[in-house]
């Protein structure tokens, strides 16, 4: 979302060449619709770097000077333009304007997957920071009054919710979930509302719990006692983040936590950014 609000904020002053990626064959180093805005001072955005962007950038400023060309160019990704890729893209130059900026704002808006974030504690922020610029819609939920810091994404929408579980139901189909509040009682009730959810309508992908291995076992014991199956525990993920990162500092954890959050998206992603 950063980049397609600098793009309509830049074209408040000046017009800007859009170049996207148009479609590509063998390997590149961006998808289908990824694109870049090339203003007569700076770019938003990006292609995927390297010789193929340079030479993309300055297409696009000799078109902003008035030059003129195929909507579509074709760029071999090879020795001429010093990369090893081997693959072919084709990107398209349109020349865009404040008039365009509706309609840029709804083809250009990404597509995002929802995350639910309980907690809004220091893995908390540190997550919300880290998820911003990811293809994320970050619903970021806690029981405590005040608890959201004044610089929080702009993005995201924040919620007090008490009790805190009383806000699972009413999550977006599909949403990634993580719970990480202050209080075990607080996640062990968020737990057990998403089992119950996921139970009768099986739409939450990922519900990710913070915590050790023996907090888990603790929890595995309560949830069972609540009438949860083997197979219901066995959604839950704990602990959370992509192994092998052994730090547990909030923002290493957020990194870690963010890593496996994009792990559960369709591999050709959902959208540029």
């Amino acid at each position: 979302m950063a980049f397609l609000h600098f793009l309509l904020q830049g074209l408040e002053t000046a017009p800007a060449c859009l170049v996207s990626v148009d479609r590509t064959e063998g390997s590149a180093p961006r998808e289908r619709g990824a694109w870049m805005a090339v203003f007569d001072g700076h770019v938003v955005g990006t292609i995927g770097g390297g010789h193929v962007e340079f030479q993309a950038i300055a297409e696009a400023r000799r078109r902003l000077a008035g030059g003129a060309g195929p909507a579509v160019l074709r760029y071999a990704l090879g020795p001429s333009l010093g990369q090893c890729c081997g693959g072919v893209m084709h990107l398209r130059f349109e020349r865009v304007t404040r008039a365009d900026g509706a309609l840029l704002a709804t083809r250009l808006a990404p597509r995002c997957a929802p995350v639910a974030l309980f907690g809004g504690g220091h893995v908390g922020q540190a997550l919300a920071r880290v998820l911003a610029p990811l293809p994320f819609q970050l619903t970021w939920i806690d029981s405590r009054d005040g608890i959201f810091p004044p610089d929080a994404p702009p993005d995201a929408a924040c919620e007090h919710s008490e009790p805190v579980q009383a806000a699972v139901p009413g999550l977006a189909p599909q949403s990634r979930v993580l719970i990480m509040s202050f209080s075990h009682a607080e996640d062990l009730d968020v737990v057990a509302a998403c089992l119950r959810r996921q139970r009768e309508h099986g739409d939450l992908p990922f519900i990710g719990l913070i915590g050790s291995r023996s907090k888990w076992a603790v929890f595995r014991r309560r949830l069972a006692e609540r009438g949860f199956a083997e197979a219901e525990l066995a959604r839950v993920t704990c602990p959370i983040g992509v192994p092998g990162i052994a730090g547990k500092a909030p923002e290493v954890i957020a990194v870690a936590v963010a890593a496996q959050l994009l792990q559960t998206l369709p591999p050709d992603g959902l959208g540029d950014s």
